[in-house]
């Protein structure tokens, strides 16, 4: 691998993000890191070189923020080869019981600052002619589960995003991958990462058992963090990346199912959709 790469990570103080980082910096490559809180970020890694590891304190509801940490990236490593876009939570609840600021918080967090990053580092990328971005989305994304419904919205806007900004920038030589897991051991089930907000409405018998049911795996999932973080840095060795990629046999088997009922579906509803063009 060439380790000489520069990465950068969003959401690196704890979860995937920290064992990503951990892994790259064990592997020998540059990383500049970003979190709230820079100081925590740099006693969570246990690593202070400041020759290979930048750690950042950066608000990603901040655009002028996020500029200014990738110009120190480029000041401390003279370039950005790879970016994780990685921050981002979880929320479960009935949509009528979510207040309007926290569907707003959720899509500044998971999708506008997905963008701003892709946004503030694209004139970098298009100047070297190269780089690859990985953004994080969810299986949740394209298959959803009860009381996920905000959540899931984040991540189909991210896979969205992600396969047009895939067909925008492959002239510069810049890839793109939206990653989209299923269940990983990285503490995404905890208060920490996830915004529960339990239903007091009679009924929603689906969205309180789901809910039950995904907090009884925490710590019980079957995906690997850090098998998910040797997949990120071989992904970034290919010259040819897919520009979609789930993550975990769960998300296999989701997708399976879901492009199989779509397909059935399509060809069943095909009279009705053909037929809507000028005969």
């Amino acid at each position: 691998m060439n380790t000489s790469k520069v990465w950068y990570v969003t959401g690196a103080s704890q979860g995937l993000g920290l064992i990503l980082v951990k892994k790259l910096l064990e592997n020998g490559y540059r990383v500049a890191a970003t979190s709230r809180d820079a100081h925590t970020l740099s006693q969570v890694v246990g690593l202070i070189d400041t020759d290979r590891f930048l750690p950042l304190a950066v608000d990603l509801n901040n655009l002028d923020c996020i500029d200014e940490s990738i110009q120190q990236t480029l000041a401390s490593f003279g370039r950005i080869d790879v970016v994780v876009n990685n921050a981002g939570y979880g929320m479960t609840s009935t949509i009528e019981e979510t207040a309007e600021q926290d569907i707003r918080n959720i899509f500044n967090v998971n999708v506008l600052a997905t963008i701003n990053v892709v946004k503030s580092v694209m004139p970098v990328m298009r100047r070297q002619k190269s780089g690859y971005i990985i953004n994080i989305g969810s299986v949740a994304g394209f298959v959803g589960a009860p009381g996920w419904s905000v959540y899931s919205a984040t991540k189909a806007a991210v896979a969205a995003f992600s396969e047009v900004i895939a067909l925008d920038v492959k002239e510069f030589g810049i890839r793109v991958t939206v990653v989209e897991p299923s269940g990983f051991r990285t503490g995404f089930l905890t208060q920490n990462s996830l915004a529960l907000i339990s239903s007091k409405i009679d009924g929603y018998e689906a969205v309180k058992n789901t809910q039950d049911r995904y907090l009884s795996l925490d710590g019980k999932q079957a995906g690997d963090p850090d098998r998910a973080a040797e997949i990120f840095m071989e992904l970034a060795e290919r010259s040819e990346p897919p520009v979609r990629l789930f993550l975990g046999n769960d998300a296999y088997n989701r997708a399976s199912n879901k492009l199989t009922e779509m397909s059935e579906s399509l060809e069943h509803w095909k009279p009705v959709t053909v037929g809507a063009d000028f005969k």
